[in-house]
């Protein structure tokens, strides 16, 4: 029933959508291809007269309405950090007040310079009208409802360390210590699904300046130069969110940098102002809409493009059909972002204008591990070569081969280089037995990953890859890039690779510990069942596509052997030359006592982590090509099986009861002196 509603009510919207999506998109195409014909990019003039000059003064901009009480709360703060008497200058924008906020303020705090506005015009117009109004070259901009600490000053000041800086943002926390900190400074930005994502990245383990997405519109210092070149808060975004957003990206496809200083501190009383005067509805509406109208101006690739407006006429459906999300837009936002394509128009042409890099390009910049492989100045030959070591399996204690394998590579390593290393757990509790590896490198990660869902069919991504795909892990490995100066990464299995970014000059090498479309291949004539085949030829068509595209994008690739390296290089010939099968470690034999008597007789022992599909294959083959000859001459032979999620016994032909499944064990020592 509610379904049914839902859709009446959205009925008219409904039929009209694909208008509303193909007028937008026909509008733009239409101004792309004059702007391809008369358009003129204009060279960014702005070059940090503030830095060359040395000044440490500042402006603040506040922008206000109907704020007295938070005025009253929070100028203090800003006064004692930024006192007029040093030659910084603070600005109150009253945008319209009816409150008398602009006689409370020049009364109580004389110091404090009054822009008096007529009327409102919302966060992104006051706050440009106080630029215009600001004399010195750096302007601090903050919310009305927003306390800063005495010292947050000159970290933001330092940031300015290059003429291309456009803007360094402040460490945000909320005033309610017990509050979600949904805001942080420490911003990120992506495409994904035809649609910006956007967030705040809290973690206390960035403690020095580091790129971002954009600075928060209160709470961020900017060149004034740049801030007016680019034109301020675009109106587009009226009345108010993702101006800073928007802001920051076109600086970024301007070529200029955004940083986060994490030791410039401000305390925010979130939506003081906002959450105040408008309802939560509203705000999700402006929000969406303002979504939609970032992507028509900034996204000038085209199949960027045509992804934002295919997934915006799918997400409408989806909201019909089963209500409302927070994070997918409605044909309610489509219709306000319509109504505004004209002006849309004029400031994508504007915008168009203004870039010179591609939005591949500026998606790219803020990351930590792309920012400091362009950006930073890289040794020639570092000494000591710094390695970030990425495993998506525990390695300690080392129970299945390829722990085995990474242990001892881990081991060497450590003697080599400065090693870091980032180790995905299953459960927390495994990091304690990393702890004697992890106290001989220079750091050591660990991320709880979540569980894979079940295989997409109709996706292109394989599922071991989709199943290792996290936002989390990605970002660690981009900080952990940046802050340890990290020099080569070495990826352990396929499904790490797609971690490995466009790198020039950050190394990156791929251990594939098998192929794991030959994997695939192998399995398929023993399966039971025509779905199930099914499946994994599609998975073996994913497998292939993915496993070939990846591989030319790293350095090097390590193989287990020979015939790997030939396999591999039967399809891509051009990696003749990054190939290698002879560098992995071995394996420390005196971790491992041979005993020579005291065995189980008549016992084979069959060990590995049945997680990773090669094992399985194995078994498989084993247990149905070799284990019927064994039996035909020993019929009292037993297999011992020991390794986590072992296969179902179900899945063993009849008369297997010569298996015993012993699942995992904690200690692989004991059972390899038994049997």
């Amino acid at each position: 029933m509610a379904v049914l509603i839902r859709s009446l009510r959205s009925l008219p919207l409904l039929l009209v959508s694909p208008i509303l999506v193909l007028v937008p998109a026909l509008a733009i195409l239409i101004g792309d291809l004059c702007f391809a014909l008369f358009g003129r990019r204009r060279p960014p003039s702005s070059s940090g007269q503030a830095l060359r000059d040395g000044s440490r003064r500042v402006s603040v901009v506040i922008p206000n309405w109907n704020g007295r009480d938070l005025l009253e709360k929070y100028i203090p703060s800003v006064l004692a950090a930024v006192p007029p008497s040093h030659g910084h200058q603070v600005i109150v924008v009253d945008n319209g007040s009816t409150d008398g906020s602009a006689e409370f303020l020049k009364t109580h705090f004389p110091e404090v310079t009054v822009l008096a506005l007529p009327e409102n015009l919302g966060f992104g117009g006051g706050s440009n009208a106080g630029f215009r109004a600001a004399t010195n070259d750096i302007v601090v901009l903050l919310n009305s409802d927003m306390r800063v600490q005495p010292d947050f000053l000159e970290p933001l000041i330092n940031g300015f360390d290059g003429p291309d800086v456009f803007a360094v943002s402040c460490q945000i926390f909320f005033s309610d210590p017990k509050k979600l900190r949904e805001e942080t400074g420490l911003t990120q930005g992506w495409w994904e699904n035809g649609r910006l994502r956007v967030r705040h990245q809290d973690d206390g383990a960035v403690n020095e300046a580091y790129p971002c997405f954009y600075g928060g519109g209160g709470s961020c210092a900017f060149d004034r130069a740049k801030f007016l070149e680019l034109g301020g808060f675009d109106e587009l975004f009226r009345p108010f969110y993702l101006e800073d957003t928007d802001l920051g990206f076109l600086a970024w496809k301007r070529g200029w940098r955004i940083l986060y200083e994490p030791r410039s501190a401000v305390f925010h009383e979130h939506r003081g102002t906002i959450g105040r005067k408008f309802s939560p509805e509203y705000i999700q509406a402006v929000v969406k809409k303002n979504f939609l109208l970032f992507c028509w101006k900034n996204i000038h690739e085209w199949p960027r493009l045509m992804s934002n407006f295919a997934a915006t006429w799918v997400e409408g459906v989806l909201s019909v059909v089963f209500g409302d999300a927070p994070d997918r837009t409605n044909f309610r936002a489509l219709w306000m972002a319509s109504l505004a394509t004209p002006e849309a128009l004029r400031s994508r042409w504007r915008a168009q204008q203004l870039a010179t890099v591609g939005d591949t390009e500026a998606f790219r910049r803020p990351n930590g591990d792309y920012y400091r492989d362009r950006f930073h100045r890289l040794p020639a030959a570092p000494e000591p070569l710094r390695v970030l070591f990425v495993s998506p399996y525990p390695i300690c204690p080392p129970i299945h081969g390829g722990a085995v394998f990474m242990y001892q590579t881990a081991n060497e390593l450590t003697r080599l280089c400065e090693l870091h290393m980032i180790v995905l757990l299953d459960f927390e509790h495994e990091a304690q037995a990393h702890a004697e590896l992890a106290s001989r490198c220079a750091s050591f990660e660990y991320l709880v990953r979540m569980r894979g869902s079940a295989s997409d069919v109709t996706g292109l991504t394989p599922h071991a890859i989709d199943e290792y795909n996290s936002a989390d892990l990605r970002w660690l490995i981009e900080r952990q890039i940046y802050l340890k100066k990290i020099d080569v990464v070495q990826f352990e299995y396929l499904p790490m690779a797609q971690y490995a970014g466009d790198w020039r000059r950050v190394g990156s090498v791929l251990f594939e510990h098998d192929i794991y479309f030959q994997s695939i291949r192998r399995q398929i004539p023993g399966m039971n069942g025509s779905f199930k085949r099914l499946k994994a030829k599609l998975e073996l068509l994913r497998a292939m596509r993915y496993e070939l595209m990846t591989l030319p994008g790293v350095d090097r690739i390590q193989v287990c052997s020979p015939a790997n390296r030939e396999y591999l290089e039967s399809y891509l010939p051009e990696l003749n030359d990054r190939i290698d099968d002879d560098l992995r470690a071995g394996v420390d034999i005196s971790h491992y006592e041979f005993r020579p008597t005291g065995r189980e007789p008549l016992t084979m022992l069959f060990l590995g982590s049945f997680r990773h599909t090669p094992n399985v294959e194995a078994l498989n083959w084993f247990v149905l090509e070799v284990m019927p000859h064994i039996l035909a001459d020993e019929p009292d032979a037993k297999l011992v099986v020991i390794g986590s999620d072992p296969p179902p016994r179900h899945s063993f032909p009849e008369g297997s009861g010569h298996i015993e499944l012993r699942g995992f064990v904690p200690d692989v020592l004991a059972p390899l002196a038994e049997y």
